[in-house]
């Protein structure tokens, strides 16, 4: 059973949030505030953190940069959980400190969903990292390959978000030069991460193939 923290200072969406995952078959513990999460996460490492943005008098975004500076817990992935809108100077600076944003309200499948992609998307990762190991690949192309296949994955998303938030595909939507161009750098990285996770995928295939 997967263990989930769950950080909001709203009583009312924690209790929602632990109703929901403990239906879902998850193990949920409840946190009102950034500083009450941190203490929980020195006795506890949950399987997954949801972490609520707009909280006082730490928000989120504070809470996110104190868990991963822990070396003891900044390996638990942290799902943003909140109705704030995302802007992309927020996914360019969390963005690689976060498995995705989940945005409220959200139905019980979508948060399952959610939950088992990022469960799924470690798993699959973690394997491919044992079989470089063994085959003998060097240990800085794994862990380039690593962080790229997770980042990559979690831009997408992000860039899925910012792109459905601004409408930057309907043309009656007008959008600041400044959201626009950092929406377009936020592609073309995402594409040219693509392009280098690739040639990585490559490196492995030929690797693997001579075992």
């Amino acid at each position: 059973m997967y263990t989930i923290l769950v950080v909001d200072d709203s009583p009312f969406i924690v209790d929602v949030f632990v109703t929901m995952l403990e239906r879902g078959g998850y193990r949920a513990i409840a946190s009102y505030s950034g500083q009450e999460a941190l203490d929980i996460l020195k006795e506890v490492t949950p399987d997954i953190i949801l972490l609520d943005i707009m909280m006082e008098p730490m928000d989120g975004w504070e809470t996110l940069e104190r868990i991963k500076s822990n070396p003891n817990c900044h390996d638990i992935p942290v799902l943003m959980l909140t109705a704030k809108q995302l802007t992309p100077d927020e996914a360019q600076e969390y963005g690689p400190y976060i498995e995705d944003y989940v945005l409220k309200p959200i139905t019980h499948r979508e948060l399952y969903d959610t939950i088992e992609h990022v469960l799924n998307r470690r798993k699959a990762i973690r394997l491919d990292v044992e079989a470089a190991r063994k085959a003998g690949l060097d240990h800085h192309v794994i862990e380039e390959y690593a962080s790229l296949n997770k980042n990559v994955d979690v831009n997408k998303r992000l860039l899925k978000i910012l792109e459905t938030t601004y409408d930057v595909h309907d043309p009656k939507i007008k959008v600041s030069e400044k959201i626009s161009n950092a929406i377009k750098t936020m592609a073309l990285s995402i594409r040219s991460q693509e392009e280098r996770l690739e040639m990585l995928r490559a490196d492995l295939g030929r690797v693997l193939e001579k075992r």
